[in-house]
C-alpha cells in the first residue's frame, strides 16, 4: 500500500520590537540571565498587562502580506499549563478569535507553483528558557525571553513532502524579513517551527494520526525530521501497528525523533478569555494605513524582474530571495542598464565571494556602484571578461575601484589593431599545420588561434578584435 504524507507547520516568529508584548522590558538577545524581567512579565500578583501597539502593527503587516482576512475584533486568551519556564502558570495567546485568518503562501517547486493555505496568524507571548547542566542532573531557568512578542503562523495541512515544507519555511522567513517585522534567525530562536506529520493511504481524504515534532532549529533539520517521521510512521503501519498521537523531539546527532510526551488537545489547555485584556478592535483605517505602508512584496518584485528585465524565473527567484539582494541588483542597474550581465555577476562571483566568507549581501566588500563600475569597463571594451574576474578579486581584497586597479596594474585591453595584427601574424606563422587544417574546413580551430593570441598578450587582447583580424587573415 502506498502512503501520502500530510504535513502542517506551526511557525513561531519573534517580532522585532524593542520591548516585550505586555511590558516595557527589553527584548535584546544575549543579556545576562534574568536581567530583563519585571513584575508584569513574571506574573506577580496585582500587575496588569498593557498591549504593545507595535506588536499589533507588525502582525497586521504579516497578515496583509500573506493575503489574510482581518476580523474587526480579536481577543486574547489564557493557555493554561505548568512548566518551570512559565512563571504565571499560563501563557497569554489568542485562541477562538485570532487577529488574522485564511491567508496563503505560494511556493515554487519543480512541478510549478503551489499555494499553501494559512489557517490563522495570532499574537502571543513567549515562555522562558531552561538551561540544562551537562555535568549534574539539574536545570536553570532564564526568564529573559518570557513575554517576548511572538507571531504564530499556522498552515493548513497542505504540504506533502519535506521538500515542500522547506520551500514553505524559506518563503515565509523571506516575507517576515522583507517587510521588516522579524529577523528570522533560527539559531537565536527567533524563528521556530513545529511540524505536524501524519500519513494516509494515497487517495484517502481521511487524515491519519499525527505526531508533532517540536522546535527544530534549521531548515535542513526540519526536512530531515519530517523525512524520518514519514518513514517511521510508514514502517509502523506496514507492520500492522498504530501511530500514537504524541509530541516528539528531533535528535540531529542521531538523525531520529524520540517521544517527548503525549500530544495535548486544545481542551487540555483550558483556554478562556484573559480577564485583564479587553477585546482588540482594529479599525479599517488602520488596516488600510498598514497596507499602504507595505513595500513591493517578493512575489511582486520577482514578477517585475521577469517582465521588465527579461530574466528567467530562476534568476528572478534568486535575486528576490532577500530584499537586500534585490535592492543591490537594482542599485547596479541604476548605474549600468544591462540586467542579464548584472544578474550573472551578482549571482555568480558576488554570491560566491559572500558565501565563501560567510557574509550577507549588506556586508559585501564591493558596493553595488563599484560592481557596476567594473561591468562598465567590460561594456566599454576596456577589459575582457577574464581580466574582469582578476579585477573583481582585487576589489574584494583591497576595496579599490575597478578603474583604478586597471590603471595601476596595466590591465587594460589591447585594442590597437596594429599591435594585435603583429601578434596574430606570429601565432599563424608558428602554426602552419593548424592554418592548413582550418582552411580545409576545420572551423573549430578558430578557438585554438584565439587562445594562442590571448596567451601571448597575457589575456589583454580585445577578443572581438582578435576574432575579426583572425577571420580576415585566415580567409586570405
Amino acid at each position: 500500500m502506498q502512503f501520502e504524507p500530510v504535513i502542517g507547520l506551526e511557525v513561531h516568529a519573534q517580532l522585532k520590537t524593542d520591548t516585550k508584548i505586555f511590558c516595557g522590558c527589553s527584548t535584546a538577545f544575549g543579556a545576562a540571565p534574568n536581567t530583563q524581567t519585571c513584575p508584569v512579565c513574571l506574573g506577580m500578583p496585582g500587575v496588569l498587562p498593557v498591549l504593545n501597539k507595535k506588536v499589533v502593527a507588525y502582525t497586521l503587516r504579516m497578515a496583509l502580506a500573506t493575503g489574510c482576512t482581518i476580523p474587526e475584533q480579536s481577543r486574547f486568551a489564557r493557555k493554561n499549563y505548568f512548566y518551570p519556564d512559565l512563571p504565571k502558570g499560563y501563557q497569554i495567546s489568542q485562541y477562538e478569535q485570532p487577529i488574522a485568518i485564511d491567508g496563503h503562501v505560494d511556493i515554487d517547486l519543480e512541478s510549478g507553483t503551489k499555494r499553501i493555505g494559512l489557517t490563522r496568524i495570532h499574537m502571543e507571548e513567549d515562555a522562558g528558557k531552561l538551561v540544562h547542566d551537562d555535568a549534574r542532573p539539574i536545570s536553570f531557568v532564564d526568564l529573559n525571553r518570557t513575554g517576548t512578542p511572538l507571531m504564530e503562523i499556522v498552515s493548513e495541512p497542505d504540504l506533502r513532502s519535506a521538500e515542500e515544507a522547506g520551500a514553505y519555511l524559506r518563503v515565509l522567513r523571506n516575507v517576515i524579513r522583507w517587510i521588516g517585522v522579524g529577523d528570522g534567525n533560527m539559531e537565536e530562536g527567533s524563528f521556530r517551527c513545529d511540524a505536524n506529520v501524519s500519513i494516509r493511504p494515497k487517495g484517502s481524504e481521511t487524515l491519519g494520526t499525527r505526531t508533532e515534532i517540536k522546535n527544530v532549529n534549521s531548515f535542513k533539520n526540519v526536512e530531515k525530521a519530517i523525512d524520518y517521521e514519514i518513514a517511521r510512521q510508514t514502517d509502523i503501519l506496514l507492520e500492522g501497528g498504530a501511530v500514537v498521537q504524541e509530541t516528539r523531539l528531533w535528535d540531529p546527532a542521531k538523525g531520529v525523533t524520540h517521544s517527548m510526551r503525549s500530544k495535548e488537545e486544545a481542551h487540555d489547555y483550558r483556554y478562556f478569555p484573559d480577564p485583564d485584556l479587553l477585546p482588540l478592535v482594529v479599525d479599517r483605517a488602520w488596516v488600510d494605513a498598514v497596507r499602504q505602508s507595505l513595500p513591493e512584496l517578493p512575489v511582486e518584485r520577482k514578477a517585475r524582474f521577469v517582465s521588465a528585465f527579461d530574466l528567467s524565473e530562476y534568476d528572478a527567484g534568486v535575486l528576490t530571495s532577500s530584499r537586500e539582494l534585490a535592492d543591490y541588483f537594482e542599485a547596479c542597474l541604476d548605474e549600468i542598464r544591462q540586467p542579464k550581465q548584472v544578474a550573472n555577476w551578482v549571482m555568480g562571483p558576488l554570491l560566491g565571494l559572500l558565501n565563501a566568507q560567510g557574509l550577507s549581501i549588506d556586508q559585501s566588500p564591493i558596493a553595488a556602484r563599484e560592481l557596476a563600475g567594473l561591468l562598465k569597463l567590460i561594456d566599454e571594451d576596456v577589459i575582457s571578461g577574464k581580466i574582469a574576474k582578476t579585477v573583481f578579486e582585487e576589489m574584494a581584497a583591497g576595496g579599490k575601484p575597478a578603474r583604478k586597479i586597471v590603471e595601476e596594474k596595466g590591465l587594460a585591453q589591447v585594442s590597437d589593431s596594429g599591435a594585435l595584427e603583429a601578434e596574430i601574424d606570429k601565432v599563424l606563422a608558428a602554426s602552419p599545420d593548424e592554418v592548413a587544417r582550418f582552411k580545409d574546413g576545420n572551423a573549430k580551430l578558430m578557438g585554438f588561434f584565439v587562445g594562442r593570441v590571448m596567451k601571448a598578450t597575457q589575456g589583454k587582447a580585445n577578443p572581438k578584435l582578435v576574432n575579426q583580424i583572425l577571420s580576415r587573415k585566415l580567409a586570405e
